[in-house]
């Protein structure tokens, strides 16, 4: 299953409770004000760096770049519009609103 993450980790809950259900294996997508969570130092990067060892983490470009967040985790692969697609085309979405 895509996990998809909208909202900022510093205003929602989204994030915790995604790790919480995440099987292992399932790919995480942050997008919109979800990428907030792929910047390093922050709140929840140990987080992030813990659950890298079982699922893959991803961030949308756009996104980032209309926030303007450069730097990120190591374990956070950025993706396009065209990436998106073709993890949706491969798992059932789930999105954390």
């Amino acid at each position: 299953m895509l996990h998809t993450i909208n909202k900022s980790p510093f205003s929602a809950d989204s994030f915790d409770t995604c790790l919480k259900f995440a099987q292992e294996g399932d790919p995480i997508l942050l997008i919109e004000d979800g990428v907030y969570a792929a910047q390093c130092s922050s709140k929840v990067s140990g987080q992030l760096a813990q659950h890298s060892a079982t699922n893959d983490f991803y961030a949308l470009s756009s996104d980032l770049k209309a926030r303007g967040i450069s730097v990120l985790c190591d374990q956070v692969k950025v993706i396009d519009y065209a990436g998106f697609v073709e993890l949706a085309e491969k798992h059932q979405v789930n999105s954390w609103l």
